[in-house]
């Protein structure tokens, strides 16, 4: 299949190497010395101390250089699909679908969801409501990426840990092209199952991503670490029982209860989350769609989550500290 992967970043590059290897017609969309590498030599992926190479991949920052795509992964940082959302929709057709990969409350939570708040607009995530006008809920598969993965050079993806990719249609159905997203991944040698409640299993990702991720990135610590410290460890719990009062009056379920989920953090090891690696190369932080959507989520169905605000304002401070006095980690690897 004709596939394109907008932002080759650690998942992003993941899924195009493996896609490509596959025997899919992969390309990319990456910026700066990431893309002037894959350009060069390929996009390579270090995983089980092997060394696999996509070399056939086109890979531009120029969405408007691709025609149409049969799938497109959708793997840009919430705050940064927003800039690029007008050159999308060249890489549509009428049977294109879209596969969502962002952490946190997607912009598109509300839409094909029957009861109070359809199509109700995630200000957090699309302040303008530009996200939620401007791209066809009717194209959109959800997609939960577990994996995790960084750039360790230009060009060069390391896989940590993970395959999972569950996939879901927005109404819950399941359709023959949210089964073809799936063959394509499970080909490539993820593991991806159709589920028919994809917003439970973004609450069940993000019920970590909204712990780990703030408290990683204020106190420079790994999820190991985090978890077996007994006061932070007691935080976490506090932030997600919060957390899923929120989702389940909305509706959402959990099919692993609350120590369980910490003890997979745990397990993950000495693992820097993504949020932390952000805070050491100077990057704006995903604070919103983990954090300040479920805020928002919060003040809609009136469950009082003062922890969750806590943690939010000191966040959205370090994210402001470090966007104004472009600060970094010293030592940190440099950005690509």
């Amino acid at each position: 299949m004709k596939v394109c992967v907008v932002g080759a970043g650690a998942i992003g590059g993941y899924l195009a190497v493996r896609l490509a290897n596959d025997g899919h017609e992969v390309s990319v969309v990456a910026r700066g010395p990431h893309l002037a590498a894959i350009q060069s030599s390929g996009l390579s992926l270090i995983e089980a101390d092997q060394t696999f190479v996509a070399e056939q991949l086109v890979a531009t920052d120029r969405i408007r250089d691709l025609g149409p795509q049969e799938i497109v992964f959708l793997a840009l940082k919430a705050h940064q699909i927003e800039p690029v959302v007008s050159d999308l929709s060249v890489l549509f057709d009428a049977s294109t679908v879209m596969v969502t990969l962002q952490n946190g409350i997607p912009w598109w939570y509300f839409q094909k969801l029957e009861g109070n708040y359809t199509d109700r607009v995630v200000s957090a995530v699309d302040p303008h409501g530009v996200l939620l006008n401007n791209i066809d809920p009717n194209g959109i598969i959800g997609c939960i990426a577990y994996p995790a993965a960084t750039i360790v050079e230009p060009g060069v993806v390391k896989h940590i840990e993970g395959n999972r990719f569950p996939v879901g249609e927005l109404d819950g159905s399941e359709s023959d092209r949210v089964r073809r997203v799936a063959d394509a991944l499970t080909g490539a040698g993820f593991k991806s199952r159709v589920l028919d409640d994809i917003r439970s299993e973004i609450w069940l990702k993000l019920w970590g991503n909204l712990t780990f991720n703030p408290i990683s990135a204020m106190t420079h610590s790994t999820l190991v670490d985090i978890c077996q410290f007994p006061l932070t460890r007691e935080l976490a719990a506090r932030m997600m029982t919060e957390a899923q009062a929120v989702a389940e009056r909305l509706g959402a379920s959990f099919r692993v209860p609350l120590e369980r989920r910490i003890a997979g953090a745990e397990a993950v090891g000495k693992h820097k989350t993504s949020m932390l690696q952000d805070v050491e190369v100077g990057k704006p932080l995903e604070i919103d769609g983990m954090l300040g959507a479920v805020v928002e989520l919060a003040e809609l169905t009136e469950v009082e989550v003062p922890t969750l605000r806590a943690l939010y304002a000191c966040v959205s401070l370090l994210n402001n500290t470090l966007q104004q006095e472009h600060l970094r980690v010293k030592g940190a690897p440099s950005t690509y």
